[in-house]
């Protein structure tokens, strides 16, 4: 791993308060494992949970020069197995690490693995990174399907992966609902042929509701093919796509979402 700088005191500080405030909560002993496995001392055992983390991590950091062990230790902490059953804790805690990271240069990921982004510089931008374009796309009432497969990508304002995780959650629920594997433009063909669909938008009896289904299904053709598999084969720094672009992406996701909530399984 390359060399992660030292954290300041006061974020230390910060870390140790939220890593001993977690739910389910750290008991001593799994302090003590965590600790070990990260190979951190335990200097001061029986003192309150904060007061250990904090010296523990401190002092390591201080023999290694550089921040590596400190999040190793962070993402040890946050592992998701630790919080099966207790996800939108987890998602809370995610969220108020993510804050005091952002002045580091981090982030930590849904899959509990640090990545790094730009340094926030003030509490505003580093608030606002956590939650301002999921905020947004709240107040649009955008389908919590769509959320749920991008919230990571949101909290590190990742657009490019947000597109490409977005558009996997409208296939992923295609497949669910025909029991078919395929993907991209064959799976459109296959579930919503209009010759033997398996899924319908409406009844099909009239010419302007087969225009309609088979408009809507050129449309989910349309964000595989602009969007999928553009973002499955462009590296990031080639394929640029800013807040404004990714957020129409992912209206127009959450439209075909609740479109496919209502689709009707037929019997070819």
């Amino acid at each position: 791993m390359p060399g992660i700088p030292k954290f300041p005191e006061v974020q230390l500080r910060q870390i140790s308060q939220l890593v001993a405030e977690t739910s389910p909560a750290l008991t001593g002993s799994q302090i003590g494992q965590l600790l070990q496995a990260c190979r951190m001392d335990d200097p001061i055992e029986g003192a309150t949970k904060r007061v250990r983390l904090f010296e523990a991590l401190n002092r390591r950091q201080l023999a290694d020069g550089v921040g590596n062990h400190v999040a190793a230790f962070i993402e040890a902490a946050f592992n998701p197995v630790r919080f099966v059953g207790a996800k939108h804790e987890y998602e809370d805690h995610r969220s108020a690490i993510n804050e005091v990271l952002s002045f580091s240069a981090l982030t930590l990921g849904e899959d509990g693995k640090l990545r790094a982004v730009s340094p926030a510089r003030t509490l505003d931008e580093a608030a606002e990174r956590a939650t301002g374009l999921r905020k947004e796309l709240a107040r649009r009432h955008v389908h919590a399907d769509v959320l749920r497969f991008c919230r990571a990508e949101l909290l590190q304002e990742n657009y490019f992966h947000a597109v490409f995780e977005a558009t996997k959650s409208v296939a992923d629920k295609i497949r669910a609902k025909t029991g078919l594997s395929e993907d991209g433009a064959e799976l459109i063909d296959k579930a919503f042929g209009l010759k033997n669909p398996l899924l319908a938008f409406n009844s099909l009896q009239t010419e302007t509701e087969r225009s309609e289904h088979t408009g809507l299904a050129n449309l989910l053709k349309g964000l595989f093919g602009t969007f999928r598999n553009t973002t499955a084969h462009a590296p990031k720094i080639k394929w640029r796509i800013d807040e404004q672009d990714a957020m129409d992406m992912l209206a127009l996701a959450s439209l075909l979402h609740r479109r496919l909530d209502t689709a009707v399984t037929t019997t070819p």
